[in-house]
């Protein structure tokens, strides 16, 4: 599985020209990321959090944090279809365990 940190954001300066960002590098704690999980878990399916919890009871390398940081980052603000493609690639992360 293609992880999100090989994955570039593109986005357009409103000429048609498009720049690729790429994404966050700082490393979340496991600490962070059970924050985030729990901040953002009226807003998850229950499955989604409930695997997330069991995921990251075992050991996890920085990589897989700093993924599911960021997948849960502001997922309350976003649409219906960001949230499902979010809870798609958590729940492929969480079924890897």
């Amino acid at each position: 599985m293609k992880l999100l940190r090989d994955k570039l954001i593109s986005t357009s300066s409103g000429n048609g020209e498009v720049f690729n960002v790429s994404r966050c590098t700082i490393d979340h704690s496991l600490e962070d990321v059970l924050a985030k999980l729990k901040e953002q878990q009226a807003f998850l399916p229950a499955e989604i959090y409930e695997s997330g919890v069991r995921f990251l009871n075992e050991r996890r390398d920085q990589e897989i944090l700093n993924d599911i940081f960021h997948l849960l980052k502001k997922y309350d603000l976003a649409d219906d279809e960001e949230c499902r493609r979010r809870d798609s690639e958590m729940g492929k992360l969480f079924d890897q365990s």
